[in-house]
């Protein structure tokens, strides 16, 4: 059996107050700030998304869906997740699991990590099972514990598909 693995993160700035909405894992969670990209920037599924085609060799989001292409501009960052997808299937890999970290100061995001593996799971069209998220917070220090970012890391393992 080959396994892969792959590593993703990203972060994006936090705008002013009234800016929402904040997506993150393909959820609309309730706060006063949003997040500022080209894209709808669902921070945790650009990290996803990079993990994906890390672990299959393939370019970064950034290449294959610049912010000087106009055409990327507020796009669904559920869309760069499920062309990640597909291009790991394509390749003859499976997802394994994979396992997110999302660091915000606020909001509290306990309440929708269950949402979000589901969401996730059903972009990937994987079981729940396979995706993990935790929540941490910047306990005040950095980018993130002074509210003006957050950051998400996310690591996959991929397994080659059996032939038999």
């Amino acid at each position: 059996m080959t396994l892969r693995i792959g590593l993703g993160e990203d972060r994006h700035r936090l705008d002013g107050v009234g800016s929402g909405p904040l997506r993150l894992g393909g959820v609309e969670v309730p706060h006063e700030r949003g997040l500022v990209g080209h894209s709808d920037a669902d921070v945790l599924l650009h990290a996803i998304t990079d993990a994906l085609l890390g672990a299959i060799g393939e370019p970064d989001i950034g290449q294959l869906f610049p912010n000087t292409n106009g055409a990327n501009r507020g796009r669904d960052s559920r869309d760069f997740l499920h062309f990640a997808m597909e291009r790991v299937r394509a390749s003859g890999y499976e997802l394994v699991n994979l396992d997110c970290v999302i660091l915000a100061e606020r909001p509290k995001l306990s309440p929708y990590k269950d949402a979000m593996r589901h969401a996730i799971a059903s972009i990937l069209e994987v079981p729940v099972a396979e995706v993990g998220i935790k929540a941490k917070t910047g306990e005040g220090v950095g980018t993130v514990g002074r509210e003006e970012a957050i950051d998400a890391r996310c690591v996959v393992l991929v397994a080659r598909k059996s032939t038999s």
